[in-house]
């Protein structure tokens, strides 16, 4: 539990921190300037996709209760922020983790998706059912009888004024 509420925290974190590695990375492991164009163009998208997979989490109320993000989105994040340090070393191997990192991006955008729909759909028929059974509810029904077990109910009509012209 104290790692799924790290991830909570660290996932905001983790998206400012992680889009500026491979930039450091590039000056102090090297690399040329096509790829500091590059890194330029495509760390403000790994921002603001990291911003939406944390956001999406946050979001989901299974989340807010617990205090604590789900073991799959620990997985996915893990293999995801991992890639991206590992592109940030710029070593032989980068390109592997570039393209792993872009796989597991696409893949925590749509898990964290389906896990954001699915705890909705949850949601809305634990709050169906909790409506349904309030409205079941003997007083709650139009043509239930009022008066019950021999008591005596009295209904006093009151005259309708008609409106004035």
């Amino acid at each position: 539990m104290i790692l799924r509420r790290a991830f909570r925290t660290w996932m905001f974190i983790a998206a400012v921190a992680l889009p500026i590695w491979p930039l450091v990375g590039w000056g102090i492991f090297g690399g040329g300037g096509w790829e500091f164009l590059v890194l330029m163009i495509v760390m403000p998208v790994l921002f603001v996709t990291m911003l939406i997979v944390a956001g999406l989490i946050w979001a989901r109320p299974a989340v807010r209760r617990a205090k604590a993000v789900s073991w799959l989105d620990v997985g996915v994040l893990s293999l995801w922020q991992a890639c991206v340090i590992g592109f940030g070393l710029f070593g032989p191997s980068s390109n592997l983790f570039a393209v792993v990192g872009v796989l597991a991006g696409i893949a925590a955008i749509w898990v964290v998706s389906w896990e954001f729909f699915t705890d909705a759909k949850k949601r809305a028929k634990q709050t169906m059912a909790e409506f349904e059974r309030i409205a079941t509810r003997p007083r709650m029904r139009p043509n239930a009888p009022l008066a019950r077990d021999g008591e005596e109910l009295i209904v006093i009509k009151e005259a309708q004024i008609p409106p004035k012209d």
